[in-house]
Parts: structure tokens; C-alpha cells; sequence
């Protein structure tokens, strides 16, 4: 009997290993070569910091994979290919639609790449995504529909992955922000993954949360001063929201007779993911109605109104993270028992209610001190 957990454990340290190893040397080369984060108005962050961290992450990723499963084929033979049969296909384009954005990404945090050519490869990716078979074909009555026709079901997953991957890259405004919520997300779904006996997916959920605690580190603890902090930029951002869409569209496809509870797949595949994408809409409603460009950056995010009210960096991150955690938990819990519509809504309203208090909060706090603290 093949013990995945214990893969699952070996994937994660794997990747966290060859993380830990690799982004050092990429801070080295970048000193060295100048490949520098410069400061502008709009950065928080003070002094010049690498943002090639992403780099790290497709290679140990894939290096671990590669390894957990070469090891299972040449032990357990026909019984792993029988546990990983359906999810291989799916796994091969995912690679492809990955590798993408992970030299898309590379390339703009080099030289720089235009939106409308990183927009289109995320619609290459997307594409590869649901040649794989691995699309959204039923919403499980979330706005009261369930299984979709297979045109609508690839323009909806088409959306899902151009969304959900931006709304990754936008959040990653303060130091741990991205890699913080991803990482919470994909153990969350490693979990879901293991329990479904989806094996190969629990492997790549594990490889990639592995990935990223290195990353963490180095991101949220290491000193500029002593060339010791990095970003993950557009390569890591990219990557790491890819993977993300990936394991939500593939949390659609679970067989639910491997859960003794009948939890919602839609709510289970987007707990994770809520923060990112409901500040992204925010975002780009505030940015509509003050009649800015939405797709030019400012300083509206949900971590610069919680700067705005005095928090800290590390402050922020941490009520972020918890507030992800509560919603993750809280959905998860009534989840069999409250339609999917119903309950992303009351999330909605909570998210929009809690913006307002801040929002005042903000005003108010402004008005003390007569400076201006937010966009």
C-alpha cells in the first residue's frame, strides 16, 4: 500500500530544500548584475530589492514532482499508475500552461512585457487548461446553475484563470502578502486533495506550499541592507496563481462519494482564493468610480487601507492572513447546509461592510492627523 502522505511530506521538503538552496544564489547574481526593484512613490518597501524570487519556484516544483513520482513508478509500478491515471493528462497541460507563465513572467521581471501579450498568453494557458479536460463544467448551484455546456463551461474557465491569476499578482502589495495567502491555500487544498484520494494533485499542492516557505523567509524577514531580501515578482505571481486556478478547477472535479460530508464543491474550491479576488474587484470598482485607468496601479488594496489605519507591514499581514484563515473555516463549516449563492454572497456583504468601517475609519483618521493616508 503506498503511504501518500508520506509523499506528500517528502514533495513538500523537497521543494522547500531546493527553494532554500536556489534563492540565495539568485540573490547573488542579482546584486551583482544589478537586477534591482527600484523605489517609486508607489512602493512600500525602502531601498533596492531583487524581484526575481519566482524563479526558484517551476524549477523545485517540478524537481520535486519529478523525483516523488519517478521513486513511486519504479517501486510501486502498476499500482501508482492505476492511483494517477486520470489526473496525468490534466497534469501534462497544466505543466505546459505553467511553464507559460512562468516565461512570461521571467521576461517582464527582466526587460518588462506588455499587458495585452502577458493577457494573451494567460489565454494560451487557459486554453491548455481545458484542452486537458480539466474545465469548469458544473457550478453545483452556485447563482443556481449546475452542469454547463461545454462552450460556456471553457469561456467561464477561460475567465477563472485570467482572474484568479491577476488577482494573485495584485495582492502582492506587502512583503508575505502573496506568498502568505498561497500558501495557506494550497495546504488547504493538498488537504482536500489527499482526502479525495487525488494523489498527484495533494503532490503538487504540497510541492508548491513547499516552494514558497523559503520564499517567505527571505521576503518577509530578510534585511535589504544585508542583500538578504527578495521579491517573487511577476515569475513568482504568475506561477503560483496558475497553480492556484488549477487545483479550484480541479476541486470541481472531485468525486464527493470520498467525503462523508456533502460539502459544495464551488465553495470549497473558492474559500481559498476569497481575499485576492474579491479586493481585485474592489479595487477595480473604487478605481471606476473615482474615473481612474483600472488597470494602472495605485494604492487602494485591502493591506494599504489597513497601512492607512496605523498598522504596521507585519501587522497587516497577519489580520489578512487570519481574516483568509475565517473565511476559509467559516465556509468550509456551513457549507452543507446554506446554498453556495447564498453563503459567497454573505461573504461579499461582510467583505463590503468591513470596507466601509475602514474606509470611514480611514477618513476619520485623516482628518486628525490632515494628511492625506489613501488613494
Amino acid at each position: 500500500m503506498i503511504d501518500w502522505i508520506t509523499n506528500d511530506i517528502i514533495a513538500f521538503g523537497i521543494s522547500l530544500i531546493l527553494a532554500g538552496i536556489i534563492i540565495p544564489q539568485i540573490l547573488l547574481i542579482a546584486f551583482r548584475k544589478k537586477l534591482f526593484d527600484e523605489v517609486d512613490e508607489r512602493k512600500i518597501h525602502k531601498g533596492v530589492v531583487p524581484r526575481l524570487g519566482g524563479i526558484a519556484f517551476l524549477p523545485s516544483i517540478l524537481f520535486s514532482l519529478g523525483v516523488v513520482v519517478g521513486s513511486n513508478l519504479l517501486f510501486g509500478g502498476d499500482i501508482v499508475l492505476l492511483d494517477m491515471a486520470d489526473s496525468m493528462v490534466p497534469m501534462y497541460f497544466m505543466i505546459c500552461a505553467v511553464l507559460l507563465m512562468f516565461l512570461v513572467g521571467m521576461a517582464d521581471d527582466l526587460v518588462g512585457v506588455k499587458y495585452s501579450a502577458k493577457f494573451m498568453v494567460q489565454i494560451m494557458s487557459s486554453i491548455l487548461i481545458v484542452a486537458s479536460g480539466m474545465y469548469i463544467n458544473d457550478l453545483y448551484g452556485f447563482f443556481w446553475l449546475h452542469e454547463l455546456p461545454d462552450w460556456f463551461g471553457w469561456l467561464v474557465t477561460a475567465f477563472a484563470v485570467v482572474f484568479i491569476v491577476n488577482s494573485i499578482n495584485l495582492i502582492d502589495g506587502i512583503d508575505g502578502l502573496a506568498s502568505g495567502l498561497s500558501t495557506v491555500a494550497l495546504v488547504f487544498y493538498a488537504a482536500i486533495f489527499y482526502i479525495s484520494d487525488d494523489h498527484i494533485y495533494s503532490l503538487l499542492a504540497s510541492a508548491a506550499a513547499g516552494t514558497l516557505l523559503p520564499f517567505f523567509f527571505y521576503n518577509v524577514f530578510g534585511n535589504p541592507l544585508k542583500q538578504k531580501k527578495i521579491f517573487m515578482g511577476d515569475t513568482g505571481a504568475l506561477t503560483t496563481g496558475m497553480i492556484l486556478v488549477f487545483c479550484a478547477i480541479a476541486v470541481l472535479h472531485i468525486d464527493q462519494d470520498g467525503f462523508t460530508i456533502r460539502y459544495n464543491p464551488v465553495v470549497i474550491a473558492l474559500s481559498p482564493l476569497i481575499i485576492p479576488c474579491f479586493d481585485v474587484v474592489r479595487v477595480y470598482l473604487h478605481r471606476v468610480r473615482h474615473h481612474r485607468n483600472p488597470f494602472l496601479p495605485d494604492k487602494c488594496h485591502i493591506h494599504h487601507k489597513l497601512l492607512a489605519l496605523g498598522m504596521n507591514q507585519s501587522a497587516a499581514l497577519i489580520v489578512i492572513m487570519l481574516w483568509s484563515a475565517l473565511f476559509i473555516i467559516v465556509n468550509v463549516l456551513l457549507s452543507p447546509y446554506c446554498n453556495p449563492t447564498v453563503l459567497i454572497v454573505t461573504d461579499v456583504v461582510i467583505w463590503t461592510i468591513v470596507n466601509m468601517l475602514m474606509t470611514q475609519a480611514i477618513s476619520r483618521r485623516e482628518k486628525t492627523l490632515n494628511v492625506k493616508l489613501y488613494d
